[in-house]
């Protein structure tokens, strides 16, 4: 049937506006910007904690962003780290907010990222400037200062032993930034307050690596009065170790994050002091920046491409 004049131009306003409408929607979408959080093990407390702090933040800001995040599942799989980068990319966020496996390896993948318009933002382990700067990439890094935050839960450790004492370290994936950071902090702390330092070896973060390494070093070092554990995970392994070996009570340990499973051993003395690190923030930190850089919006507190975050020595209650 054919409509009357006045029905066609009827019909033809209507579907004007409709147009109109979905076209503004699709505008609304298109300006939605998508953020990739990319995060270490997951099997790691601290790392679940900095991932659901960042999606509570989406949560809370919904209208502003959307977020899509994914972890490995150990410490070391940078190669399921570099997948996940490559998944992102697939996805076309806009962002990419990560906790690099490895200060050095992720480099490349980050670069594709960039290469393709990608903003970055580094958290929690810095990416080594030197191999940024042979990619010819300036990458933010949003984190505490690890080597502060170690210095400070060494120079506490340290009010407990005696010049001389005997110490060892657990440190954690040696080719990443932090590890190396921190063991630099807790050597600054036992070498000003005149311990010996017997053994530094790799727990590659997890649990069961400080349990091997501690260990070793007990069975080795007799004499061992202190363990300093680069992370909480390695820092429980220590204790099972000490506590195996017949030794509870006789050398302290020390461990970084205050995830919740060491806190009751901060209580009982199993465990004398951590660093808490502010895990479920870092995560908002690299997303706001990375928002910021999306819209060419200046950065607060950004220095020499750092912006420090909370490091803050935890002992008992």
């Amino acid at each position: 049937m054919k409509l009357p004049f006045a029905g066609r131009l009827l019909a033809v306003a209507m579907l004007a506006a409709a147009s109109l409408t979905l076209s503004v929607a699709h505008a609304d979408t298109a300006q939605k910007p998508k953020v990739g959080l990319v995060m270490k093990s997951l099997a790691n407390e601290f790392f679940v904690t900095m991932q659901d702090g960042g999606k509570a933040y989406q949560k809370a800001h919904s209208a502003d962003f959307d977020l899509v995040s994914n972890g490995i599942k150990n410490e070391t799989d940078t190669a399921g780290q570099i997948d996940i980068i490559n998944q992102m990319i697939i996805a076309k966020v806009d962002a990419l907010v990560i906790a690099p496996a490895d200060s050095k390896a992720l480099v490349s993948a980050i670069k594709k990222a960039r290469d393709r318009g990608i903003v970055v933002v580094n958290i929690d382990n810095q990416l080594d400037p030197e191999v940024l700067k042979s990619k010819g990439i300036e990458v933010p890094f949003v984190g505490p200062n690890n080597r502060k935050g170690a210095r400070e839960v060494g120079d506490y450790l340290a009010k407990q032993l005696k010049p001389g004492d005997e110490v060892g370290i657990i440190e954690g994936v040696s080719t990443t930034t932090n590890a190396q950071m921190r063991t630099a902090g807790f050597k600054d702390a036992m070498d000003a307050a005149g311990m010996k330092i017997v053994s530094t070896q790799s727990g590659d973060w997890e649990i069961d690596g400080g349990n091997k390494k501690a260990a070793a070093m007990l069975s080795e070092y007799p004499n061992l009065k202190a363990l300093l554990a680069g992370n909480d995970n390695m820092a429980v392994g220590a204790v099972s170790a000490i506590r195996a070996a017949g030794k509870a009570g006789k050398v302290q340990v020390v461990g970084y994050d205050n995830i919740d499973a060491i806190k009751p051993m901060l209580e009982d003395g199993r465990v004398l002091a951590t660093a808490d690190q502010a895990a479920a923030e870092q995560a908002v930190y690299g997303i706001q920046t990375a928002l910021k850089l999306l819209k060419n919006e200046p950065v607060e507190n950004l220095k020499d491409g750092v912006i420090d975050t909370p490091v803050e020595l935890i002992t008992k209650k």
